[in-house]
């Protein structure tokens, strides 16, 4: 029913992916798998809306909470209860142009210059910019690490917990009781949990996304916030938009006052609204679709790792289509890793430093097989003569 294997070309259309290529890695003819967003074609109910959206060819100011039953809100609150059997309140709903906008104000909100905000490693470069942009501190603890998380917390300038829930870049879904022990640790240090969803539609066969609302109003928790976007499961980031869940109803209200007042972004993207609510309201087969497709890759990934690659033991994510490789049991250096990929094999892969951890990559595999097989074989190639070097 949907060609996932179709190749669409993206170049010249601005495409920080495709387009953007020379100024991370310095030259233009590289085959990318970079940065977070897929090379398949929208969903067409997606497209349809948009489509009809356009023909009507007035694009006035818009308001997020108009549309009654056929509105944004109402559509957000109809997908988390058929994809995520969790019930949400409308009207605890913001909107905000990005996942890392909203992050921002909240870091404003909930934080001072020189406060820490704790986060797991290896960490989205994003988090990272966000945080040190605004003047606070990044503390970093590694993934699976409760002890080293607890005494992060406990630091006297710790102010706040900021989760990435599926992890980025490991593919990680923290599971409930994970998720349940981060609320008790922050609640005991006072601090407040930020939420970043942005891949839960992404889960893969037999995992379990898991809100952060239901963790925080089963403790009783009011100073958290869950922010999400569909912008990234259904691949429409450039359409921008995105929407939270504030506990706190203060503090909803003052995130809505800064928006619309403090940075003027009163009327939302008519566009982002229509994509939204279509994606939500008939997504969900392209979705279920999508994500057998991403495991199949995955799978050719897995077996071309294991069959080109002896002594890297890599298992496919729970969630999404990065796979974050540890090439540490190679000893290979990355600076030289990238060198040949670029150089030799004419790819663009992120490089684990990028996250915090080097040694590793992280391969953007959302895309046709054919051009993930072309990454993938590339990366086996270039690690491999490498460690023939080395040996």
């Amino acid at each position: 029913m949907y060609d996932f294997d179709e190749v669409r070309d993206r170049r010249g259309t601005w495409s920080v992916q495709w387009d953007g290529i020379a100024d991370r890695f310095g030259v233009s003819d590289l085959l990318p798998f970079t940065i977070s967003d897929m090379d398949f074609a929208s969903p067409p109910e997606v497209l349809d809306a948009l489509r009809d959206r356009v023909g009507h060819g007035v694009f006035g100011y818009t308001d997020w909470r108009l549309g009654g039953d056929g509105g944004f809100r109402e559509a957000i609150r109809h997908w988390y209860a058929t994809r995520h059997g969790t019930a949400i309140d409308t009207d605890a709903l913001v909107y905000a142009p990005s996942v890392l906008n909203q992050l921002s104000q909240l870091l404003r909100m909930w934080t001072e210059p020189g406060d820490s905000v704790v986060v797991h490693t290896p960490t989205y470069d994003g988090f990272r910019k966000a945080v040190t942009g605004l003047g606070r501190e990044l503390r970093g603890v590694p993934v699976g690490d409760a002890e080293a998380l607890e005494r992060e917390l406990a630091r006297p300038g710790s102010r706040m917990l900021l989760l990435c829930s599926p992890h980025n870049p490991t593919g990680r879904v923290w599971t409930e009781a994970e998720l349940t022990e981060f609320g008790r640790l922050a609640r005991r240090h006072g601090v407040p949990v930020v939420s970043d969803e942005i891949h839960a539609d992404l889960t893969a066969e037999g995992h379990r996304h898991v809100p952060w609302i239901r963790i925080a109003e089963a403790a009783g928790d009011r100073r958290w916030a869950l922010l999400t976007s569909g912008t990234k499961a259904f691949n429409f980031p450039a359409l921008s938009g995105s929407y939270g869940i504030v506990g706190d109803p203060g503090d909803r209200a003052a995130f809505v006052r800064r928006m619309e007042t403090g940075e003027g972004l009163a009327s939302p993207a008519v566009l982002s609204l229509t994509a939204h609510v279509a994606a939500y309201r008939r997504g969900a087969p392209w979705l279920d679709a999508l994500r057998g497709y991403l495991a199949g890759t995955m799978a050719m990934v897995e077996e071309r790792i294991a069959g080109g690659l002896p002594g890297v033991e890599w298992r496919p994510p729970q969630a999404g289509y990065l796979a974050w490789i540890d090439l540490r049991p190679l000893g290979i250096d990355e600076d030289r890793l990238q060198e040949e990929l670029v150089g030799t094999e004419k790819v663009a892969i992120m490089p684990g430093g990028t996250y915090g951890t080097p040694g590793f990559v992280r391969l953007n595999v959302g895309c046709p097989r054919a051009k993930a097989e072309r990454g993938v074989d590339a990366l086996v190639r270039a690690a491999g003569r490498l460690r023939t070097d080395r040996a």
